[in-house]
């Protein structure tokens, strides 16, 4: 769990930025974005805590259809997507 608890200590500001800004900008047209931001809240949680972080991103790959980025979104919802997808695929390799 090293790995990916350096890579999100690295992100923990951009990314808590980032996922309150993006409930702002896209949360009419994609609620689901709302929930990102409780499971990046949750999953902060759980690293703090030492917890398995499995159930974190498997509940985070159903939210956002596996990272799916929907076409009308601003490039700070990408890279929300792309740094918690990157987080996922290293917390995989443990």
């Amino acid at each position: 769990m090293t790995a990916v608890k350096d890579y999100l200590d690295e992100r923990q500001e951009k990314l808590d930025f980032y996922t309150k800004a993006i409930t702002n900008a896209h949360g009419k047209n994609h609620p689901e974005v709302f929930d990102v931001r409780n499971e990046y809240i949750k999953l902060q949680q759980d690293i703090d805590d030492g917890n398995d972080l499995s159930d974190n991103f498997n509940e985070l790959r159903k939210t956002t259809n596996n990272y799916a980025i929907p076409n009308d979104v601003c490039p700070v919802f990408e890279a929300t997507y792309h740094m918690l997808e990157t987080a996922d695929t290293i917390n995989a390799q443990v």
